[in-house]
């Protein structure tokens, strides 16, 4: 019998193929997706550690679907609460504890055993609770993909992080860095074309850190993957993030400048532009290293665009940390960039730094590299205006006859189409930029790909 199933996903692009992959798991019991959490018959919160008060706005959709819980109880309905991903993986058995009507608690590498978890919990009346790192890596042991992700989806090909920047808890809630074997990847690749995807993403939480084994059991890079997949007919772009600048290899470089599927656009996060700062975050990487990488690229490929993250008020971060921030963000002029204030995460060392920043000052300052951004951000997408696109439709605007979708340096693009240029490549002329988004016009010419430099 159908049952349904309602996931809300936080954070990440990694989160969100791991939804997909739990929904993939979860089919052989019959579950089917919902929209809503008021008819589900198993809700999971598959969940984010990295911004300010992850836990806080776990727990207070919690409370909202207790509501929906309760409910159905006095319906003589039964549903099912599970918490995953990395405040699952962080809180643990914590989270039952505080909210004893959450059945299951999984982290980010134990939903491949959800079938198994939903079983127990059923027979156990719920407390199941699964945060063990497999010796045998999930991706052995996922079914087949059984959904499509639509036109353009997410594949993850890399998972974990041996980089302990000293803010992040990614090496805590995702565990050390694992890579995919190659064939695994492009056989799920070619199932997402077959499924219709035209573009992919490249996913990792150090992803250009990619060292998996090929048929023949020699190491491969993140060059190699773009490479072998770029030969799927019908993939029509390629993507990946999020990378670390350490992990920026001679090849990699190359193949920007080689590969017409590989989109001209990189976020490439730096965090600050102070070398004081980058040291006491742990990156292994200064300002001068992160703007040769930038240099590097943009010689290999001229019309290559970036997006980078930003941490304001790192602990010992001082005015003139602060302003060589300011400096190295005018030098690279990003097409687009996030930026937060730091927020201490609990068990990472510069939590217990004694150099904290005051907010007001961490206020003052993200509102001054914000505004730089935005203006960066401006000006590109006004530099694009005339210009020649190919954009891959995938939504309806809020309009009547509008259509949205992705530009190669991931401009939101909005145009006057009609349903047949829905689910897309096509041809766009650039009429309009503005801080967030382009407007273009359809010109009714074939879309070809550009030939590399």
């Amino acid at each position: 019998m159908s049952k349904k199933l309602y996931i809300k996903t936080y954070g990440c692009q990694m989160n969100v193929y791991d939804s997909v992959r739990m929904a993939d798991c979860l089919a052989p019991l019959g579950y089917q997706s919902s929209d809503t959490p008021e008819d589900a018959d198993l809700v999971i919160l598959n969940t984010c550690h990295i911004r300010e008060k992850a836990e806080d706005k776990v727990y207070s959709d919690l409370g909202r679907i207790r509501a929906e819980k309760q409910r159905k109880a006095a319906n003589g309905e039964k549903m099912l609460i599970a918490v995953g991903g990395c405040v699952g993986q962080a809180e643990g058995a914590e989270i039952i504890k505080r909210a004893p009507y959450v059945d299951m608690v999984l982290g980010p590498q134990s939903y491949h055993q959800l079938p198994e978890m939903v079983t127990r919990a059923i027979r156990d009346g719920g407390g199941v609770v699964e945060l063990d790192f497999p010796t045998v890596q999930k991706f052995d042991l996922l079914p087949e993909a059984s959904s499509s992700q639509g036109v353009s989806a997410f594949l993850s090909v890399q998972e974990g992080c041996d980089k302990f920047c000293s803010f992040c808890v990614v090496p805590y809630t995702r565990g050390a860095e694992y890579s995919r074997p190659m064939a695994a990847i492009e056989k799920e690749a070619r199932q997402m074309v077959a499924q219709g995807t035209m573009e992919i993403t490249l996913l990792g939480q150090n992803v250009n850190a990619y060292h998996g084994e090929d048929e023949q059991a020699n190491v491969s890079s993140l060059s190699d993957v773009i490479a072998r997949l770029a030969k799927i007919d019908g993939l029509e772009r390629i993507r990946y993030t999020t990378s670390h600048p350490r992990d920026m290899s001679d090849d990699l470089i190359a193949i920007h400048g080689s590969e017409p599927k590989l989109m001209p656009f990189l976020h490439l996060p730096v965090q600050s532009g102070s070398d004081n700062v980058l040291k006491r975050m742990n990156r292994k990487h200064n300002a001068e290293f992160y703007l040769d990488i930038i240099a590097r690229l943009r010689k290999s490929r001229t019309d290559i665009a970036f997006s980078s993250d930003f941490i304001v008020g790192f602990p010992g971060e001082s005015d003139k940390d602060f302003e060589d921030t300011m400096k190295l963000v005018e030098q690279v002029q990003y097409a687009q960039a996030y930026s937060f204030k730091y927020s201490p995460r609990p068990g990472t060392p510069a939590a217990t730094d004694d150099q904290q920043v005051p907010e007001e000052v961490k206020d003052e300052r993200l509102q001054r590299l914000q505004a730089l951004i935005r203006h960066q951000q401006t000006v590109f997408n006004k530099s694009t205006v005339g210009k020649m696109m190919t954009a891959l439709l995938d939504r309806d605007g809020k309009h009547e006859g509008q259509l949205l979708g992705k530009t190669p340096y991931m401009q939101s693009v909005h145009v006057q189409g009609n349903e047949g240029s829905r689910g897309q490549l096509t041809e766009v002329r650039i009429t309009e930029g503005f801080m967030n988004s382009v407007s273009g016009e359809i010109t009714g010419t074939q879309p070809h790909l550009r030939k590399a430099n």
